[in-house]
């Protein structure tokens, strides 16, 4: 019986927020401008909505769909390594380091995409690094064939990507 009182409080409290939020500013205020007073009286909710990195701009949607990355490369511990791409994960690892340290460069520091970065770097180093070992494995434990191997593939890789791109160039002109 309480749990319906609890709900009810949030649903007329919230409700309450969201038409403070759209309410139209008088002649003598401003949305835009804000005081001490006006900011201590703001709830939670009004607070996240105005703020620089709130719900209502990209600051927090963007960490919010990367999520779907991270968890996709963590889906990924369960395929066998032979299965996995070494440029992709490369990629997911490269995006991840430069990411975070960008997030936390750029105004409003935005902690939340971080995070998120930091995490999909995470999961990049441990699938190249399952990549790594497993191409060890083939070569009879020998890590330096096994990098020439990886360092081949990539170079050959990216060489295709070049001459698609430069095709792909020549055929738009």
């Amino acid at each position: 019986m309480s749990g319906s009182r609890v709900g009810l409080r949030f649903f007329q409290n919230s409700r309450a927020a969201f038409r403070q939020a759209f309410r139209r500013p008088g002649a003598q205020e401003r949305r835009w401008q804000t005081s001490g007073a006006a900011s201590e009286q703001q709830s939670t909710f009004q607070r996240l909505w105005n703020s620089p990195v709130g719900v209502k701009t990209v600051h927090f949607w963007a960490p919010v769909m990367k999520w779907a990355l991270v968890i996709a490369g963590i889906s990924d511990f369960q395929r066998p390594a032979e299965k996995l791409s070494l440029t992709q994960n490369g990629a997911l690892t490269a995006t991840g380091a430069i990411w975070t340290r960008w997030c936390l460069i750029i105004t409003p520091k935005n902690y939340l995409l971080a995070a998120v970065n930091f995490f999909l770097g995470c999961v990049g180093v441990i699938q190249v690094t399952r990549i790594f070992n497993y191409r060890r494995s083939l070569e009879g434990g020998s890590s330096k064939e096994a990098a020439k191997d990886m360092e081949k593939e990539v170079v050959e890789e990216a060489k295709g990507v070049a001459t698609e791109a430069t095709q792909a160039v020549k055929k738009s002109t």
